[in-house]
């Protein structure tokens, strides 16, 4: 089996692994890098040239997982394409996000090169995406190839726990077990439950190390980080402040958005509207339509009937008044520019009474992570558009990831006990911490960190 790293930078970036594997050809993932502009954003495809894909498979729908299918799909347009059934009723409207937007900051270093695909082009390919169940073993490689005597292998996904339809992929053939982890959530979430890895048993695992530089595990994380964010939100509108809290839009706008509908219906915080964004209704839509059908807390539940739900466009945020509290759950985790989570942070610096809670990740080089790094009254640059101003507003974090902690990781691969581990999705400190704990552990493993773009044996 050769495994190769198609993420163009050594961290976290555009996930996206090739496979060969018995004579076939495998693409796990196809992102794009949320921290390059154009096509620098896109996995090293050019190491597949020549290469006949006999598949692609999607470990779920955030678009540093995602982003750059229709580009990978027009590179290699005979390709199978594979995903989880619930992935398949979000991936159109992720890309078709993706490939309708342009980007400020590539206008303003000179890149012509979006939108990346079009919308059209979206539409054409999106009758080869193939959804398959949780536990069902899928055939990938049909027809046989001429030289391969082995039968076609399988792809088979595991419930990841880390969005709606986020899946661990198992690719099994004649001779060896693949394991791809994706992201992975093994604590319960709000909605999600976590993930239900506990049949997988592989030879070959590729491992994300996202948190591998936070030590602990998150046994009592999660339920003291909520007591935390609800203790917030009552005393910032106690004292007559609005609350915005910055998330992704799918995922984590969801699980927030069920911890207030649970908060409101025991009283603990009163009934009010709460303020998303329109690519946020979206995604809990489908999240309502299909949460009987999820594995996940509360499946009764329908975030639309219990909250007030108000989407908020641009023309209504130049209109909303803050002399009264508001609660505000806007897409855009990181708080990039031409959001509302951008311009009502601006909005509502200037007074001490509002607060910004962020419930995840934001990159350092971002609005977001400037933010987070700001002290109160200090000049910072929040933004090329807003240039350096000052914040009386209160900022608070929440550490309420949606990724598996290190020590859980360990374990995982105790139990499945691979030859091999290759470690990905993380960035380069995480993946040296994950490469010195699991040789310590077993000195016998295997374990390989490719560089971008290089290949790997096992």
């Amino acid at each position: 089996m050769k495994i190769t790293n198609l993420n163009p930078a050594a961290d976290i970036g555009a996930s996206a692994w090739h496979v060969e594997f018995e004579g076939r050809h495998l693409l796990l993932d196809a992102g794009v890098h949320p921290k390059r502009i154009g096509r620098a954003s896109l996995p090293l495809f050019r190491k597949l040239d020549g290469v006949d894909l006999d598949a692609i498979a999607i470990s779920h729908c955030h678009l540093d997982h995602v982003g750059a299918l229709p580009i990978a799909v027009r590179r290699h347009p005979h390709a199978q394409v594979w995903m989880t059934e619930f992935s398949y009723f979000l991936v159109e409207r992720v890309l078709q996000q993706l490939g309708q937007r342009d980007d400020p900051a590539a206008d303003e270093a000179g890149v012509r090169e979006y939108p990346l695909f079009s919308h059209d082009e979206v539409e054409n390919i999106a009758p080869v995406f193939e959804g398959a169940r949780y536990n069902r073993p899928v055939e990938w490689a049909v027809p046989a190839r001429p030289g391969c005597p082995h039968a076609s292998p399988t792809l088979e996904f595991f419930d990841s726990g880390h969005v709606l339809g986020s899946a661990g992929i198992l690719v099994q053939g004649a001779r060896q077990r693949l394991f791809y982890t994706g992201d992975v959530c093994f604590q319960d979430q709000t909605l999600l439950k976590g993930a239900r890895f506990d049949d997988v048993r592989a030879d070959v695992l590729i491992l994300e190390t996202t948190r591998g530089e936070h030590p602990g595990k998150g046994d009592t994380r999660r339920p003291r980080e909520l007591e935390r964010l609800l203790a917030c939100i009552r005393a910032t509108q106690q004292r007559k402040g609005s609350v915005l809290i910055p998330a992704f839009a799918l995922g984590r706008t969801q699980e927030i958005l069920g911890q207030l509908a649970l908060w409101m219906s025991t009283g603990q915080l009163r009934r009010q509207p709460v303020y998303i964004g329109g690519l946020g209704r979206v995604f809990t839509e489908i999240y309502d339509l299909q949460a009987r059908r999820t594995y996940r807390h509360h499946p009764g539940l329908s975030l639309h009937e219990g909250l007030s739900l108000q989407v908020l466009d641009a023309a209504d945020l130049a209109s909303l008044k803050l002399t009264v509290p508001r609660l505000c759950v806007l897409t855009s985790g990181m708080v990039t520019e031409n959001t509302a989570a951008h311009d009502l942070a601006l909005r509502m610096f200037a007074e001490a009474r509002h607060a910004i809670c962020f419930v995840g990740y934001a990159d350092p080089d971002t609005p977001g992570g400037r933010l987070k790094d700001s002290q109160p009254g200090q000049p910072f640059l929040f933004s090329a558009s807003s240039g350096e101003v000052r914040r009386a507003c209160e900022i608070h974090e929440f550490d309420l990831t949606a990724h598996a902690d290190r020590e859980e990781l360990v374990e995982f691969v105790a139990r499945v006990n691979p030859h091999v581990v290759v470690l990905g999705h993380g960035d380069p400190p995480a993946q040296e911490w994950f490469a010195r704990e699991l040789k310590r552990r077993n000195r016998r493993l295997r374990v390989l960190n490719p560089a971008p773009g290089e290949q790997v044996e096992t």
